[in-house]
């Protein structure tokens, strides 16, 4: 089955709130066995546009992802990050097993 994956693009405008997200959203993440691919590192944009900041985290499907997003704990976390950040969140199914 493949796995699912949360692809995060943004800027922060908020530093110290979307610090506060970042603490809360790790652990609801592993408790959907989310795991951190990037969270940040430096990266290159040759085309397009992108922002700031980029996270990916691997779930062990799509359906998880999905599940994780919408799931209660991620709400509450998702009212933090919002007024704090701009960007896109995207939840993509994986290519393969």
């Amino acid at each position: 089955m493949p796995k699912g994956y949360w692809i995060v693009n943004n800027d922060i405008t908020d530093p110290e709130t979307y610090q506060k997200y970042k603490d809360f959203d790790s652990g609801v993440a592993r408790d959907f066995g989310g795991k951190f691919l990037t969270r940040a590192g430096r990266q290159e944009c040759p085309e397009g546009t992108a922002r700031a900041r980029t996270v990916v985290v691997e779930f062990e499907s799509y359906d998880i992802a999905v599940e994780c997003y919408y799931a209660a704990g991620y709400s509450a976390a998702r009212a933090i990050r919002q007024p704090a950040a701009e960007g896109n969140f995207i939840i993509v199914e994986g290519y393969g097993d």
